[in-house]
């Protein structure tokens, strides 16, 4: 009872400093002081008390197929009415010829990452009988798989042939026909995101991780509306390289420039996923949607970060799409 009351209060004495805010100064002042209650913790984990984060915070994905290599296991896992992932099914799957994450093409076998299915093939569209009726390709090689230097391609979740089968694959994860075609009946592709591990795929992540996580992103985003160069530069590591190659120092060269202009800009996120990279204690990859608009430039499209959440539980981003 007496915290509720202290939450009360609290929001009372908010709302009260915005209105006088508002009063006095306009509304770009309040747009800046609810940006600046975005980044702090204590609004995301208030946010995140009810919210399911079995895998992480997930607002844009329906299934989760968890793969386990050590168990040779494909699991389902779908929200209920509550936005909650539930286990719904196990599958028996073959996975790559050996053990370990993929380096390299050939190799032989299954990657170790977080993957988006991109295309389903099938019958319709000549897929090889070898794969059984489906076959859904997957994202490898990802960001955080380039920025380490990983290659190949051809990565999919698939049937198997009629004959001649083999107890495992060249790097796919393959499950019987019957159960390809219960997964086809289960999913929408573009609402589903597959997770790989060595072993069991890390579930109920730890809030507090995830609040901090959270509005260390916003103050990123905070830094970045308001030209904050200096703030918005420490939330990048130093090993940090760009999707395209670019290091560390010319980001930093690059984005000073930019923030220079000291353009007014809109920056939103939308549909944020925030999930531990599995086989790594301390790595997370960021996706969301972002909307961006200045003077000079617009943006709508998908934004992928790499983030290490370092032993000081600050966010440094490796790497960014």
């Amino acid at each position: 009872m007496k915290l509720l009351l202290l939450i009360l209060i609290s929001l009372n004495v908010f709302a009260s400093n915005i209105l006088t805010s508002y009063r006095i100064n306009g509304v770009a002042d309040i747009e800046k002081q609810m940006d600046l209650e975005l980044s702090k913790e204590e609004y995301w984990s208030s946010y995140l008390a009810g919210k399911d984060t079995t895998f992480g915070y997930i607002e844009s994905y329906l299934n989760i197929l968890a793969c386990d290599k050590s168990k040779s296991t494909l699991d389902l896992y779908s929200t209920d009415q509550n936005q909650s992932f539930k286990f719904k099914k196990a599958y028996s799957a073959f996975t790559g010829k050996l053990k370990g994450d993929k380096t390299k093409e050939g190799d032989l076998k299954t990657p170790v990452g977080i993957y988006q299915i991109v295309q389903k093939l099938s019958k319709e569209t000549n897929l090889d009988p070898f794969y059984g009726p489906f076959a859904f390709v997957t994202s490898y090689p990802n960001l955080y798989d380039s920025y380490r230097g990983r290659n190949g391609s051809g990565i999919w979740i698939h049937g198997l042939p009629s004959e001649d089968r083999d107890s495992f694959t060249r790097g796919c994860i393959a499950i019987n026909n019957s159960s390809i075609e219960c997964l086809d009946r289960n999913i929408d592709i573009s609402k589903t995101l597959i997770i790989i591990n060595d072993s069991s795929v890390k579930t109920n992540v730890s809030k507090e991780t995830l609040s901090s996580i959270l509005a260390q992103l916003y103050a990123w985003r905070y830094a970045w509306l308001y030209d904050d160069i200096e703030n918005y530069l420490s939330f990048y590591s130093t090993q940090f390289v760009r999707h395209d190659g670019m290091d560390i120092e010319k980001f930093k060269s690059y984005k000073t420039r930019v923030f220079k202009k000291a353009e007014k800009k809109t920056i939103l996120f939308n549909d944020i996923n925030v999930i531990p990279y599995p086989g790594n204690t301390n790595i997370y990859q960021i996706t969301f949607k972002e909307f961006y608009k200045s003077d000079s430039f617009e943006f709508i499209g998908n934004k992928t970060l790499i983030i290490e959440f370092d032993k000081n539980k600050k966010i440094k981003i490796l790497t960014e799409l």
